[in-house]
């Protein structure tokens, strides 16, 4: 008489609470219990980033939104976590690793009433958003529009720009997580990279296990190799080389869009003043080694990088330090004086910046 097989334990994934990124977690839910035939649970997990409010440079900026995940992760108490990219810190600590899935579309969306766009809103429009970043580039485009500090999530902001109530003309979220929500229909506008450069890694998603638990054929392991999108990996270690060669936290307005196009990396990266009335904008690209194995995953993924790190410096080297609260290759924060940076490619970061950028699942 044989006995049944005993059903195999559920994954636990951590991720935050809010509408977006259980919903965002989700999608990474279904897609490895396909791969790994067995059921994956949603644990959440509350950071500090959803317990306090106010401004992110006044909540500390790095790792607010991701630090209690990972201690649930170290400590046994989820077996995977799901982060938004730009969240996550670009030090990456050695016990834990993260892969990027398909990356959405990374660009910023205007939601404006009477479906107004960023040419036709009035003078004097109020526009909401909370980070430093989209506030510095709308403003440039549009200097006699009034940016308006907000914070909560998505729906909350939403109602600010659309709802019975609102006080505001516009709002601007991520396309990504408006996508992912379903929620489109409210979009007025996608803007253009080239007027509003998205933060480093936005519209990704980091998949993130114990290094120790990813050895090698294990079925983790394999879920996690087919999980890697490799275009967006090398767009997102592009990207985020540039916020860590500048070492820039939240409170900077810096934006960077990289993409793989016909064999190599293009990237654009943008430094400018909070206010708006002056930016530094770099281009450049690289030629992407064949993808045969795991030796040219590694050539590629050092040449992202490097990318990355090139452009950082160039903008260092054009004053960049000089606009946005930088602390760059010096190792001290810059003032307005100090117009000519040496790039350093020696020295190595030494704060942990991160791509956090206004989280709209706060």
């Amino acid at each position: 008489m044989s006995t049944p097989e005993t059903a195999p334990a559920p994954l636990r994934l951590g991720t935050r609470g809010s509408a977006l990124a259980t919903t965002q977690s989700g999608l990474v839910a279904r897609r490895l219990e396909e791969l790994l035939g067995r059921p994956v649970e949603l644990v959440r997990i509350r950071t500090e980033g959803d317990v306090k409010t106010g401004s992110l440079a006044s909540l500390g900026g790095t790792g607010v939104f991701v630090t209690a995940l990972r201690e649930a992760l170290l400590d046994g108490r989820c077996d995977v976590a799901v982060h938004s990219l730009k969240d996550l810190p670009t030090a990456q600590p050695a016990e834990l690793t993260i892969v990027t899935p398909e990356r959405e579309d990374p660009r910023d969306a205007l939601c404006a009433r009477d479906g107004l766009t960023l040419d036709t809103l009035p003078r004097g429009a109020r526009v909401g958003t909370g980070s430093p970043r989209r506030a510095a580039q709308v403003q440039a485009a549009r200097p006699d529009v009034e940016l308006v500090d907000i914070r909560g999530n998505v729906e909350t902001r939403l109602a600010r720009a659309l709802g019975p109530d609102a006080d505001l003309d516009a709002v601007v979220l991520a396309l990504a997580g408006l996508s992912r929500l379903g929620r489109t229909e409210v979009v007025s506008q996608a803007l253009d990279p080239v007027v509003v450069a998205p933060a480093p890694g936005q519209g990704a998603l980091a998949v993130e296990a114990r290094t120790a638990d990813l050895a090698p054929g294990t079925p983790l392991a394999d879920a996690f190799a087919a999980l890697d999108h490799r275009p967006t990996r090398l767009a997102v270690l592009a990207e985020r080389a540039v916020l860590a060669r500048l070492e820039a936290g939240c409170a900077a307005p810096v934006g960077a869009h990289a993409r793989v196009e016909a064999g190599e990396l293009q990237l654009t990266a943008v430094v400018a003043r909070v206010d708006g009335t002056e930016q530094l904008t770099h281009s450049a690209s690289a030629a992407l080694a064949a993808d045969a194995g795991p030796r040219d995953r590694a050539t590629q993924d050092d040449a992202a990088t490097a990318l990355g790190v090139r452009v950082a410096e160039s903008l260092l080297a054009d004053g960049a330090a000089r606009l946005a609260p930088l602390v760059g290759g010096t190792g001290e924060p810059r003032t307005a004086e100090d117009d000519d940076v040496a790039p350093r490619s020696d020295v190595e970061p030494l704060h942990t910046p991160t791509g956090t950028d206004d989280p709209e699942g706060a």
